[in-house]
C-alpha cells in the first residue's frame, strides 16, 4: 500500500473514534440513566439467596417443567427445597436445586440444575399457583 492510503485510513479511524467518544457515548449514557428501562413492581431484585412464597412456587414450577421435559421414560426425585433461589426483580427468579434422574435401565444420577423462570402477571400474584402464568426462560444442568 502506498503511504497516502495508510495516512487517510489512520485519520478516518481517529475521526470515527473521536465522533464516537464525543457524541455517541454521552447519548448512550443519557439513555441508560433514564427511566426507559425501568420496570416498577413490588418485587425487588436481591443479590442474596432468598426463600419466600414466590421462590417456593418458582421451584415447584421448575420441577414440573423438568418432569414434563423428561417424559414418562425417566423417573425423577426432587429435593424438598431449592438449594438457592434469587429474585432478579420484576417477578423473575433463578432457582438452583438437585434432582435425581433414573432411566429404565440406568441407575439414578443426581443432577444440579439452574432454572430461570418468570411470573407473567406482575403484581397480581393471585394466579401464581398456575403454571400457565409462568414462563421458563432457561434451564441448564439437565441432559
Amino acid at each position: 500500500m502506498n503511504k497516502k492510503k495508510i495516512i487517510v485510513f489512520a485519520i478516518a479511524l481517529a475521526a470515527l473514534l473521536a465522533i464516537q467518544i464525543k457524541f455517541f457515548l454521552p447519548f448512550m449514557y443519557d439513555i441508560a440513566a433514564s427511566d426507559l428501562f425501568l420496570v416498577e413492581s413490588k418485587d425487588e431484585a436481591n443479590a442474596m439467596a432468598i426463600s419466600n412464597d414466590m421462590t417456593a412456587l418458582a421451584f415447584g414450577h421448575c420441577n414440573n417443567y423438568i418432569k414434563e421435559e423428561l417424559g414418562e421414560e425417566k423417573s425423577t426425585s426432587f429435593a424438598s427445597q431449592a438449594t438457592n433461589a434469587w429474585s432478579l426483580g420484576n417477578y423473575e427468579y433463578i432457582v438452583n436445586a438437585d434432582v435425581e434422574i433414573s432411566g429404565k435401565d440406568a441407575p439414578g444420577a443426581i443432577h444440579h440444575y439452574v432454572c430461570r423462570i418468570q411470573y407473567n402477571n406482575g403484581d397480581d400474584t393471585s394466579g401464581a399457583g398456575s403454571f400457565d402464568n409462568w414462563n421458563v426462560v432457561g434451564l441448564t444442568g439437565i441432559e
